[in-house]
């Protein structure tokens, strides 16, 4: 279920200055960002109309989650600080729903919940760029 909740967390793009994101938490989650268990980073980046996490390191090669394996999300804006919506997992195949809670510039959690919200999973993130 780790692998849910890339935001990735899901989930390529040059980070935006947090300045120019202003309150517009879809723009504040662009960037660099390691797994509050520090065994992945992700970039969060535009792709189409939606955002995608893709890994960018995993700490245990051997894991199920791969370098370059991306989150497909499609959220939207729900306050300041909070995203909702759908993320696609590819690889896996999988979809399932997707909150994203911007606390800060430097610190987000993604929640990620599959088989109508019975069995969830929440991460945090820190900022690494």
């Amino acid at each position: 279920m780790r692998r849910l909740v890339l935001v990735p967390f899901l989930i390529a793009f040059p980070a935006l200055a947090f300045a120019a994101a202003g309150d517009d938490p879809q723009a504040r989650i662009m960037g660099e960002w390691q797994r509050g268990d520090g065994q992945a980073r992700v970039r969060i980046v535009p792709c189409g109309k939606a955002l995608c996490a893709i890994n960018t390191w995993i700490r245990d090669p051997a894991s199920s989650e791969k370098v370059g394996d991306r989150l497909v999300m499609s959220v939207s804006p729900v306050d300041d600080a909070t995203m909702k919506g759908k993320a696609y997992d590819p690889q896996r195949k999988l979809t399932f729903n997707v909150t994203i809670a911007v606390a800060s510039r430097q610190r987000m959690t993604t929640n990620g919940c599959l088989l109508g919200g019975f069995l969830c999973k929440s991460v945090a993130w820190a900022r690494l760029d």
